[in-house]
């Protein structure tokens, strides 16, 4: 029998959509509530799907339900589908009105407080109907979760060295190169001293990334470069609100990207000091063989003009 006769023409898309809800809830009921159906209608479907494709796709049991083999693949194969359609559908709104969409983008914190922070903003102003779903991460888990899972259409985030090599299934293009520099507030005493010396520093009250980090071992090397050990840290945190409020009194200095300070609109100051941190790459990621929107492909060629003063310093 052909494909067409067994499955095409049987297959339904309602019927593939119940499918990937009852994944992602592990439940028939939680399902058909999120649905807004009846149970027996959503087990209906999926007894359905698994007598068309003659599989069982998945396994019922006391604590609700998990897909079999066949279930997971065919739910990878669902996900792509339904993304397709969805891009489908904003590249017809974006014909018919350019200026109106919705874009999901991913970007480390400090690329946000950042780059991606004047970068929305630039790109606003010449569409300004526009919806961004902004998710902050980390550059791995932005990479390989929430790329992977087509949440977002677009990375924008930093590489170290010792990060794992790119999956295969992601597109990777550098923008610029950023790196670390020595931070205080702008009233600062350092903030007016020249030709300092990161020795002279040591003593100060530090705000650091925690250590057992990617961008902690970062940090932590560029000390060891300038042949002195990692100072004691007064306050260890990711946090870029935590690192403001300190950085505030005065009193507090740090290491943060160089593009911070030169997109972000704030009274930090970059120190008179050599803070030898190797360059990283500042890359956009987005997933391979994956069809990019009209609003994604301009956002990237946003992203590249603005790019630009970084990438040629």
């Amino acid at each position: 029998m052909q494909w067409s006769d067994r499955i095409g023409r049987r297959l339904k898309l309602r019927d593939m959509h119940i499918l990937l809800a009852v994944a992602k809830w592990g439940s028939m009921g939680k399902a058909a509530t999120e649905l807004a159906m009846s149970q027996p209608a959503v087990s209906k479907a999926i007894s359905d799907l698994e007598h068309v494709l003659g599989l069982r796709l998945l396994d019922r049991g006391p604590q609700g339900v998990e897909p079999t083999r066949y279930g997971d693949a065919l739910l990878q194969c669902g996900t792509a589908l339904f993304d397709d359609l969805k891009q489908g559908v904003r590249e017809l709104q974006f014909l018919t009105d350019p200026t109106v969409g919705e874009l999901s983008i991913g970007c480390t914190e400090p690329l946000a407080d950042g780059f991606v922070g004047a970068l929305v903003e630039q790109f606003a102003r010449e569409y300004p109907k526009v919806l961004f779903n902004v998710v902050t991460a980390d550059s791995a888990t932005l990479r390989d979760r929430e790329l992977a899972q087509r949440n977002i259409e677009v990375a924008i985030a930093v590489s170290y060295t010792f990060d794992p090599p790119p999956a295969k299934e992601a597109d990777v293009e550098v923008l610029f190169d950023d790196r670390h520099v020595a931070v205080a507030a702008g009233h600062s005493k350092w903030a007016r001293r020249r030709n300092l010396k990161l020795a002279q520093l040591i003593e100060e009250p530090w705000v650091l990334p925690p250590l057992n980090t990617a961008v902690g071992s970062y940090v932590a090397d560029a000390f060891r470069a300038a042949g002195l050990e990692l100072p004691r840290a007064s306050v260890l945190t990711f946090s870029l609100p935590l690192h403001r409020h300190l950085l505030a009194s005065g009193r507090y200095v740090t290491a943060l990207p160089q593009s911070m300070l030169h997109y972000s609109r704030s009274s930090l100051r970059r120190l008179a000091v050599k803070f030898p941190a190797p360059p990283r790459p500042v890359s956009v990621i987005t997933l391979k063989n994956r069809t990019l929107s009209a609003l994604a492909q301009r956002f990237i060629d946003c992203a590249r003009k603005l790019a630009k003063p970084l990438a040629n310093a």
